[in-house]
């Protein structure tokens, strides 16, 4: 066992030297190539695409990286049990596994190892899906090629902008998760999400912008962009609409608005305050499927300049318990004869795939395929949950 694990430190060392001038387009070959130093033969990278339903081969070459490579089905195939459920699957008695890829807690695809010789236990298996996650995660940004595999089709600008905006799906430490899912990924133009862990504290929100088109996405990018802005200069929670406000005003003039919610979560005591500002209430979960909604006094859509005041609200959370905040076409999607898919729908399937012990992020996959198959695989507005959990000090 120490033998294994000092071969696979060590081809970890070597890679993460190597990542200073390795480009995404040559990170398949340089983990085949590594990992057989340590005994781990056959390995092949699948990354996910951007709605997770395909695991996508990353061969190393073309433009599309992926165009010739294999495409596994995340639903109903063992590579995608590994990367739905985050754990390593042996296939049969033989020494093949598919390893789950994670960067931090956020799900990026699998790991293909043909054959671990001498039989490998999970963890040289879990450090190189480490390495290949940092490697992914470090590259991807700055390569166009990344960007083609992991879509099925093309992107609309306003979708472009919206993804690129947007923190990863799921980050997490030790007291808290926060997790998000958007559709239609491809079509997405107002709705957006942002969150950041800060010390003690999680700062999150939500937001609907108006509209469909290309303007909304500018409106949901400036929100986000004048919501980061005034958290990282310390603005209290209670000034933080009126200065998100005063941008939107500036370039929009009262033409155009968003919807929202920002609140901040504190990690030690489980303290959740928030503001409302003509969006949907919150709702949280708590044991035994009990369910309520957090009602809080609303200030008017940004960007109005109503003056109508803002309350900041609060919630003690207890350990376990999980906020949901979702934009209107969560619920409002609707099938052929014309019934939403409703509130108690969306909470109740939340809470039966918790039953089943499904990771978060897969959860939140799951529920938005569940809104898609509702509404015939289209839907006429954007949809999107965020989703946060204080597991207690």
């Amino acid at each position: 066992m120490a033998a294994d694990l000092n071969r696979i430190n060590s081809v970890v060392a070597v890679l993460a030297r190597a990542s200073t001038h390795l480009t995404f387009e040559g990170i398949p070959s340089a983990l085949a190539e590594e990992a057989e130093h340590a005994g781990l033969y056959g390995v092949h990278l699948y990354l996910a695409d951007r709605q997770q339903r395909t695991l996508n081969e990353v061969i190393g070459r073309g433009s599309g990286l992926g165009e010739t490579g294999e495409r596994l089905r995340v639903d109903g195939t063992v590579a995608g049990l590994a990367f739905a459920q985050s754990k390593v699957v042996r296939v049969g008695e033989h020494s093949r596994f598919w390893v789950p890829i994670l960067n931090g807690s956020e799900r990026l695809g699998v790991l293909y190892v043909h054959r671990a010789a001498p039989p490998a236990d999970e963890e040289p298996l879990h450090r190189l899906a480490a390495i290949a996650g940092l490697l992914v995660a470090d590259k991807r940004a700055a390569s166009d090629s990344y960007a083609r595999l992991i879509r099925t089709r093309p992107m609309s600008v306003s979708a472009e902008m919206q993804w690129t905006l947007m923190p990863p799906n799921t980050i997490a430490d030790e007291r808290i998760t926060l997790s998000a899912a958007t559709e239609p990924a491809y079509d997405n133009a107002g709705d957006s999400f942002d969150y950041a862990l800060d010390g003690d504290s999680a700062h999150l929100a939500l937001f609907d912008a108006m509209g469909h088109d290309n303007a909304a996405g500018l409106l949901a990018n400036l929100t986000v962009g004048a919501f980061r802005n005034e958290r990282r200069k310390g603005t209290p929670l209670a000034e933080m609409p009126e200065g998100v406000e005063e941008i939107l005003t500036e370039e929009f003039v009262r033409s155009r608005f968003t919807t929202g919610i920002m609140a901040e979560l504190e990690a030690s005591t489980g303290e959740f305050r928030w503001v409302n500002c003509g969006h949907l209430p919150p709702v949280l979960l708590r044991e035994q499927a009990r369910v309520f909604t957090l009602e809080c006094e609303p200030t008017h859509p940004l960007g109005m300049d109503f003056g109508v005041p803002v309350h900041v609200c609060r919630q003690q959370l207890q350990p376990g318990d999980r906020v949901l905040m979702y934009t209107d076409g969560m619920i409002e999607a609707r099938d052929a004869e014309g019934t939403e898919f409703g509130i108690d729908r969306f909470v109740n399937f939340i809470v039966r795939q918790e039953a089943d012990r499904m990771p978060v992020p897969e959860t939140l996959r799951r529920l938005v395929q569940a809104v898609l198959s509702h509404h015939n695989g289209r839907l006429e507005d954007d949809a999107t949950v965020l989703f946060c959990e204080w597991h207690g000090r």
